[in-house]
């Protein structure tokens, strides 16, 4: 393959998805099995193998883009952030890579985490296609705390012909619904570098002589289909759950389906939709199918004035300090690994609605792996492999495909479109 596209730690798809939407394939690499089946459902070209062992060689004379996200949980809020600790050894290593000295062994073993020199692999790569004069374009993406090593990276790349910027940007200012804030190093031998201009932001913006508007940020309700806000959120029916991802039933209760049903919580109706009851002695609410599939004659989403009494949140974890987003809002950054669980949708009383108090709220339902693809904007469909836990690791840790796309665009020579890139079915 020539002017091939390389993607070091390529995860399930973040930048393979918007590359393809664009008309351009990579190959990625990656170590964890749950993504490469991910990737593999998806149709995506994926290497399995140790980012850090594998040689480059059969690379060279090939490149023509570069992108790396290297693993964050060494420096990222959701872990131990022991990578912040091993911050010199890091510089140091980038630094002798980008002279050719390889010191990785020495310098991993006075790590306090054996992931933080991951975020030294793009450079070894780097020196040795640079030999060779590649790659044309480079786009690295990382949580914030790292932007100082991007910044040493952005030094030693403008030493070797490269325009460079390097800065962090809010995902939600282009229209992913979560204001998740990343890194971001993007570099150019041909164009000069600069970061793509905002789409949106937290309120509308209209027009004017300095330039286009801007549209407000994407709200989760918007993103997953959910519609105005007379729309509650979480029901389960038989054509899945909200956007037409897998019903919201909480996971750690999905095998009781049955034990629910004989509790009263649930009904069939006879058309074969599942009705699942907000609370104790409530109306049914339902939905059947999506606003794209469904029949002339098929029955609409029923809101009724119980569940009116209750607006919606996403609660991230069960921490005192949690972030908590109204779904007419963008979601906070979403991360998962051991706290996969706790990200639950949660019910409080509407302002100036009757009958609602928190004794009576229905109780917290815990996000599907499908539901938070679509707030990183992968599609509802996307072929998502593992078990639950295995997904949501998948998905706290990809680059949201909008933002990448919007990053990628210019690199390609293409106009970003954003109906390419749907949200919710």
């Amino acid at each position: 393959m020539r002017n091939l596209v390389l993607d070091l730690f390529a995860g399930p798809g973040g930048w393979s998805h918007p590359l393809r939407v664009l008309g351009v394939r990579d190959i990625g690499l990656e170590w964890d099995e749950w993504a490469c089946r991910t990737r593999a459902a998806a149709g995506l070209l994926t290497i399995r193998t140790d980012v850090a062992a594998y040689p480059v060689w059969p690379f060279a004379g090939r490149t023509h883009g570069f992108i790396a996200s290297p693993p964050c949980q060494a420096y990222s809020m959701a872990g131990k952030r022991l990578g912040l600790l091993d911050k010199p050894l890091v510089h140091q290593t980038v630094a002798d890579l980008a002279a050719g000295r390889d010191t990785r062994e020495k310098l991993l073993a006075a790590c306090r985490d054996q992931r933080s020199l991951l975020a030294a692999e793009p450079m070894r790569y780097l020196h040795a296609l640079n030999s060779v004069g590649e790659p044309e374009w480079i786009a690295m993406e990382e949580v914030p705390d790292v932007l100082p090593l991007w910044k040493q990276y952005a030094a030693i790349l403008r030493s070797w012909g490269f325009s460079v910027w390097c800065g962090i940007l809010n995902s939600a200012d282009f229209g992913v619904p979560q204001t998740r804030k990343r890194a971001i190093l993007l570099a150019s031998r041909v164009r000069t570098a600069e970061p793509p201009t905002p789409t949106h932001a937290r309120q509308a913006e209209p027009e004017s002589l300095f330039g286009p508007g801007r549209k407000r940020w994407v709200s989760m309700a918007e993103a997953l289909g959910w519609g105005a806000t007379d729309r509650p959120v979480p029901t389960v029916c038989a054509g899945g759950g909200p956007g037409g991802g897998a019903e919201p039933f909480p996971s750690g209760a999905r095998k009781a389906l049955a034990d629910a049903r004989d509790r009263g919580a649930w009904a069939p109706r006879a058309d074969g939709v599942v009705l699942r009851s907000r609370m104790k002695g409530s109306d049914w609410a339902a939905r059947q199918g999506t606003r794209e599939n469904r029949s002339a004659d098929a029955p609409v989403w029923t809101s009724t004035a119980e569940a009116h009494r209750w607006s919606w949140s996403l609660r991230s974890n069960n921490q005192a300090n949690a972030t908590v987003r109204s779904i007419d809002e963008p979601a906070g950054t979403l991360f998962f690994g051991h706290r996969a669980n706790e990200c639950t949708w949660v019910a409080a009383p509407s302002p100036g609605k009757l009958g609602g108090d928190e004794s009576t709220a229905p109780e917290p339902i815990r996000i599907t792996a499908a539901e938070a693809g679509i707030l990183q904007t992968f599609p509802a469909d996307y072929p998502w492999q593992g078990t639950k836990g295995q997904q949501f690791s998948q998905i706290g840790n990809a680059v949201p495909p909008r933002l990448a796309g919007h990053l990628l665009a210019p690199h390609l020579g293409v106009v970003f479109n954003a109906e390419q890139f749907t949200l919710a079915a």
